[in-house]
């Protein structure tokens, strides 16, 4: 419960900020399209890289204290983010911004399904993912109220964004880790610190699967200035980003129970096919009312991969490579996701068709794949 009111603090900060920052960078400090798909690559990449060093230490520390320092950071990169001038601080600010983020991921995912049965991942994840994503949608609705309130000026919303997001740092002090702490002391007075056994070959398949993927699935920031360029005003892209977060909260948890009670795998495939529902038609359409129904369905996707993809993951490997396992999944598809940036910012040129386009299709391949290819949980040994 303590892990899911931090993410809920820390996801209103984030995405009070997040809708309105690609327009501050276009529009106030005047950053190129390429520059704005940089900025969140290399901040996913810095993310990446973290997680992946993360997860290694997860299992043998105590997770409590890595997850405080993530959140920490995230609050302090926030604050740069708030006081920039010029787009390369922006992304300095969003770089310590997502090293925080990378820090705390495998830990607290770690943590969130430790003495938590196999079969109720899936909606452990859900609950989790449907709080943090309900601060997605407070976030943006407090954002619009402000902008209104504060005659259209962005950057007094990146200030405010400050608040919830040191609130949410401050409350990991609340969070229990004891059974954790004691299996890696338990571990370390038999002599096994280091845990001794590897990522099962399934899970390597899942984790192989997703990245691929995810070298398609480019910052959000894109989407949000396609929705701008399609005619929504600053306050209707807010509403409408709010609006996809309704949707990815409302079907986070269920999905997450219909992976424990179907196939994570089958699920998975559904939210990549709402993925590439939500590109393809953002991508073709020409008139500013169809962001509203496609930011939904692309909620959707958001819901069936997110939480489920790592609850998935986390049914096919031992308790003792929690940890390495979300660390090495979260890395590979933050390093993914880094290159995805690249080269769709550079490809965006006036209308963003031609990425969109391609990430539609790469994602339904995708889907067949992951369908019927991949395993749902782990086989007894």
């Amino acid at each position: 419960m303590v892990l899911s009111v931090v993410s809920f603090l820390q996801d209103a900060a984030s995405e009070l900020l997040y809708p309105v920052l690609p327009i501050f960078l276009r529009t106030v400090l005047g950053a190129p399209v390429a520059a704005i798909g940089a900025i969140e690559a290399v901040a996913e990449g810095i993310a990446a890289a973290a997680k992946y060093v993360a997860g290694r230490v997860a299992d043998r520390v105590q997770p409590r204290r890595i997850v405080g320092l993530g959140y920490g950071l995230a609050a302090a990169g926030k604050l740069v983010v708030a006081a920039a001038g010029a787009w390369p601080v922006v992304m300095l600010g969003r770089g310590v911004d997502r090293l925080g983020k990378g820090i705390r991921g495998a830990p607290r995912d770690a943590l969130l399904v430790d003495d938590i049965p196999v079969e109720a991942r899936g909606r452990a994840f859900g609950v989790h993912r449907t709080a943090d994503t309900a601060g997605a949608v407070i976030g943006p609705l407090i954002g619009l109220g402000l902008y209104e309130l504060l005659h259209h000026h962005i950057r007094p919303l990146l200030w405010i964004a400050v608040i919830p997001a040191t609130l949410s740092a401050l409350t990991v002090v609340f969070a229990n880790d004891s059974h954790v702490v004691a299996r890696v002391k338990d571990a370390r007075a038999a002599g096994r610190e280091r845990p001794d056994v590897k990522i099962p070959a399934s899970a390597k398949r899942v984790i192989i699967a997703v990245t691929v993927f995810s070298l398609v699935n480019f910052p959000d920031a894109l989407i949000i200035l396609r929705a701008n360029e399609l005619g929504l005003s600053l306050g209707l892209v807010i509403l409408a980003y709010a609006l996809y977060n309704v949707s990815y909260a409302g079907l986070s948890y269920p999905f997450g129970a219909l992976a424990d009670q179907l196939s994570s795998n089958v699920v998975y495939a559904i939210g990549l096919v709402c993925f590439a529902v939500g590109y393809f038609g953002l991508g073709l359409v020409t008139k500013s009312y169809w962001v509203w129904p496609l930011f939904m369905i692309y909620g959707g996707f958001q819901a069936a991969t997110d939480g489920v993809g790592k609850s998935w993951v986390s049914k096919l490997v031992p308790n003792e490579v929690q940890g390495r396992t979300q660390g090495t999944l979260q890395a590979a598809t933050g390093g993914a996701v880094l290159i995805a940036g690249l080269w769709a910012g550079f490809a965006w040129h006036d209308n963003g068709r031609v990425p969109l386009m391609i990430s539609g299709v790469v994602a339904l391949a995708a889907a067949a794949y992951v369908a019927t290819a991949l395993p749902a949980r782990r086989l007894p040994a």
